[in-house]
């Protein structure tokens, strides 16, 4: 494995400052006990567009943005024409292994966390997918379990009637310990109901696992003030929140770039210490992309080569 950088250009990388994280409480912290607030970036399906994970890419975008965290989007199955992992074959598996693999390797030559997600969007219920969900973390976990700068997530958004807490609680509670075999102590991400919005529902029930938190996503021209209340009665139950996917425009990731509210979530997330990662690195012609859809270049980014999403992180992630 590669040695997890400490340095970059005279400054400690967020892993140098921070090392490996646990969950005390409500909060991610770090090796010394301090609260710890992470921020970054997501790509998009793997499958789709893997040519943006490369490692000279990633190091950019880590300049650029200045990013903590890189997450690696594992679509299960099929979208955007492509097949996803679980019904991929063999040799698709493979190249997606390796994809990751070769991405955490990257991230751990930058000092930035890796988080691993098994992204379940179309299924709708985690348990569709359920027994190769296990083969992969059962697999990927024992090649990482050295990597203390990965976290997983092990369901992106259950959304649907057939989803509801009690089957999400069911599927961690099969998927978690398959990873604990391997990884007694990394942090787990685990999604809620209604696409990761239902995070008071989960506070009501939390799972019997030490270094567990819990998704919420939100589009900020389509989740307002009534999902932040949902967040509160959840912070407010105790429960560890990251948000591991949002966007700054309405839920397809698509419409206008909402800047009020985009800027009322960050000052949200952070008055609360909610880490926060944004949707997506893609050239796709959507606004929730960062690159723009005439974008070309793979690293070496160039202004132009950003979309309006792309164009405002900086000015959003500066929000106070």
């Amino acid at each position: 494995m590669a040695t997890i950088a400490k340095m970059r250009n005279e400054k400690l990388t967020p892993f140098g400052l921070h090392d490996k994280l646990h969950v005390e409480g409500k909060n991610l912290v770090d090796k010394k006990g301090k609260k710890v607030l992470l921020k970054g970036l997501s790509s998009h399906n793997m499958s789709s567009f893997p040519k943006f994970l490369n490692e000279e890419g990633i190091r950019d975008l880590v300049n650029i943005f200045d990013f903590d965290i890189f997450r690696f989007a594992m679509y299960s199955a099929s979208a955007d024409g492509d097949f996803g992992y679980a019904d991929g074959n063999y040799d698709h598996k493979v190249e997606l292994e390796n994809l990751l693999l070769k991405g955490v390797e990257t991230c751990a030559k930058l000092g930035i966390y890796a988080l691993i997600d098994w992204h379940i969007l179309l299924e709708e219920t985690p348990m569709a997918h359920k027994d190769e969900a296990i083969a992969f973390f059962k697999k990927i976990s024992a090649q990482l379990k050295d990597y203390d700068n990965v976290i997983y997530e092990i369901c992106n958004e259950p959304n649907g009637p057939k989803a509801p807490w009690d089957v999400i609680y069911d599927y961690a509670m099969e998927v978690i310990p398959v990873i604990r075999e391997n990884d007694p102590d990394k942090i787990i991400i685990v999604g809620t109901p209604m696409w990761s919005q239902d995070v008071h529902i989960a506070a009501e029930k939390p799972l019997p696992f030490e270094n567990i938190m819990y998704t919420l996503h939100f589009y900020a021209d389509t989740h307002k003030e009534e999902l932040r209340d949902k967040a509160r009665a959840a912070i407010e139950k105790g429960l560890p929140i990251f948000v591991t996917e949002f966007g700054v425009c309405n839920a397809q990731g698509n419409g206008d770039i909402n800047v009020e509210e985009s800027k009322t979530w960050i000052r949200f997330l952070k008055e609360n210490d909610i880490s926060f990662i944004i949707w997506n690195l893609s050239n796709k012609d959507e606004t929730s992309a960062i690159l723009s859809p005439d974008c070309r270049a793979t690293y070496g980014y160039k202004p132009d080569d950003f979309s309006p999403c792309g164009k405002f992180i900086k000015e959003l992630f500066a929000t106070k």
